[in-house]
């Protein structure tokens, strides 16, 4: 009796759907880039052209966004949110518009980041001390710096300088024409945040609040001064990114980022941010804002007027969101 031997080839695993889904869930980045280089071959073979000139642009509107999804990424890794971001960032660029002229700019910036520094002490002893849910908290707050924007800007209408040319160079102008001077900010920024869930025991803590609170305070971690510093430093990164738009639109107004709280967390959840927490980076938040942000472009460049772009962008984010919710859902 002879044995037969089995010589059909052996199936490359990267055909499995398991596979696939592990991808997803372990390595979101490299979905996230092959979707990113796929936009851009469609927006070249769209009625619009691929170039530096083009480039510069979309990085350019990427930089504050960028910023503000970093905001959402930091919190939600602890299971958080922050809604408030809008509010801040306008907050920032309006103060930093009334008080220049009388103050100059530095003091003026000096007082905008304090400001928002103390919108998000106050957010985090909220969530943090008062367990107050991170929705409700920075929705009220959000709603609190918008009303205190509007009684200061009753009170300084009169006297502002409008936005200081430096911020209009730093938000708006590019070296040599091709790149953004907003990533002289940009850049330190987002080295720090990397560096900072990476190699520092705040950044550990994080996931591991979000992971596990339970076992985090089990395991000795004082979870509510984590939640303090974690909305103080997402405020004064708002902060940032509203001196950074203010400077991109040449406007200062008390409501100028409300456009940005929504793409901001569609970014982080783009980018592989789970928001029951736990899960997620700055690195893949980064290309989800690049995603985005071709996406409006092309849209742009297609000819769609504002409510089918409207449209068009939020089928899209559902429907990423959606699938990667769905390949790296865990029993």
């Amino acid at each position: 009796m002879s044995g037969v031997t089995d010589t059909a080839p052996a199936r490359s695993p990267w055909l499995s759907a398991s596979a696939w889904r592990a991808l997803f869930r372990d390595r979101p980045i490299i979905p996230l880039v092959a979707l990113l280089v796929l936009l851009v071959v469609l927006f070249e073979l769209g009625p619009s052209s691929v170039n530096l000139n083009w480039a510069a642009f979309v990085l350019r509107q990427a930089v504050p966004l960028a910023i503000l999804a970093g905001c959402q990424t930091l919190t939600m890794l602890t299971g958080g949110i922050d809604l408030s971001v809008g509010a801040v960032a306008s907050m920032s660029g309006f103060l930093v518009a009334t008080l220049v002229g009388p103050q100059g700019l530095p003091v003026a910036i000096l007082v905008a980041l304090l400001a928002a520094g103390l919108a998000g002490l106050v957010t985090g002893i909220g969530v943090g001390i008062f367990r107050v849910h991170p929705l409700i908290m920075t929705l009220g707050m959000g709603l609190v710096v918008l009303g205190l924007s509007n009684v200061w800007q009753l009170q300084m209408v009169q006297t502002g300088s409008g936005v200081p040319a430096e911020l209009r160079a730093l938000g708006s102008n590019l070296f040599l024409g091709i790149v953004p001077y907003s990533l002289l900010v940009f850049v330190p920024l987002a080295l720090l945040i990397l560096l900072g869930l990476r190699r520092t025991g705040f950044g550990r803590l994080l996931y591991a609040i979000g992971d596990n609170p339970v076992a985090a305070r089990l395991a000795g971690a004082r979870a509510w001064q984590v939640i303090i510093v974690l909305y103080v430093i997402s405020a004064v990164l708002a902060a940032i990114a509203g001196l950074l738009i203010s400077g991109l639109n040449n406007t200062a107004s008390v409501t100028l980022a409300d456009s940005y709280v929504l793409p901001s967390v569609a970014a982080a959840v783009v980018g592989g941010t789970s928001i029951l927490g736990g899960r997620g980076g700055f690195g893949g938040t980064i290309v989800g804002t690049l995603i985005l942000t071709v996406i409006t472009s092309l849209l742009n460049s297609l000819g769609y007027p504002a409510a089918v772009n409207q449209i068009l962008f939020g089928a899209i984010i559902v429907a990423v969101a959606a699938a990667y919710t769905r390949v790296t859902a865990e029993s």
